[in-house]
């Protein structure tokens, strides 16, 4: 009998409070190897504290987050460091260096990692903008594009590095209908394609039922509910109903 293998990403107890107010109260959820989780919930209900605590950002106040077996939460410097450099993030907002072009944006991580000569590299930062179908932009500046345009940008940022997991902290806010379906349908097929390990972060209902393999309902500081976009969708419980009719609040955590 074959054995299951075992999660890249496994949340157990996570407690956090910010002052007086508790934010996580015992966050438990598991991600397997090669799977796109999205996490939904109220506006200010935790879910970017959450994916801070993935990344090592944040402590806990108690529990613990293992990434392929290795709890980020008990690790520091050039141990977090190298548990990092398998992730790409895409930021809220893009995060991209105004400063910097197009191209200079995307090659950032990969020089900040790498001693290779700046010919070896250039190739892979081309590749990851033709990925996201930027190849002509590279020598544009941020300011210069549209937002649509920036996610992408950021969506390549995050890829050059070639990650293991992913996290993206909600990669459509701002963008109207028809850029939010072009953005996760971006993401769909670069994760088809590299199988990378997902977490991201929306408020995007419906459309993010089109691109989960498993949605994670984050309700008053725990994982209320998780299943597969049809379990969600068709669940009879009031609060996931509650989310999935549209009544989560539209701006981002």
């Amino acid at each position: 009998m074959t054995t299951a293998a075992p999660p890249a990403i496994l949340i157990e107890g996570l407690y956090k409070r910010f002052g007086s107010q508790p934010v996580l109260r015992g966050v438990d959820l598991q991600v397997a190897p090669g799977e796109m989780m999205v996490v939904i919930g109220r506006s200010g209900g935790g879910k970017s504290v959450l994916l801070r605590h993935l990344l090592g950002l944040v402590r806990p106040d108690a529990g613990s987050v293992l990434i392929d077996g290795q709890d980020v939460t008990a690790l520091h410097g050039r141990a977090l460091d190298r548990v990092r450099e398998r992730f790409g993030v895409v930021f809220q907002g893009g995060a991209l260096f105004d400063s910097l072009s197009v191209l200079d944006n995307v090659l950032f991580p990969i020089k900040e990692k790498s001693r290779l000569p700046l010919d070896t590299l250039l190739p892979r930062a081309l590749e990851a903008l033709a990925q996201v179908g930027l190849s002509d932009m590279g020598h544009k500046y941020p300011a210069e594009i549209s937002g649509g345009m920036r996610k992408r940008v950021a969506i390549a940022r995050a890829m050059v590095t070639e990650p293991q997991v992913v996290f993206l902290d909600e990669p459509t806010t701002g963008l109207d209908p028809i850029l939010v379906n072009t953005i996760h349908h971006l993401v769909v097929e670069l994760q088809r394609k590299f199988n990378f390990t997902a977490v991201m972060v929306s408020h995007e209902i419906p459309e993010i039922f089109h691109v989960a393999h498993r949605v994670a309902v984050l309700h008053d500081g725990r994982i209320h509910a998780v299943g597969t976009p049809a379990d969600i969708q068709g669940s009879d419980d009031p609060i996931v109903r509650q989310f999935i009719h549209g009544e989560i609040e539209s701006h981002a955590t």
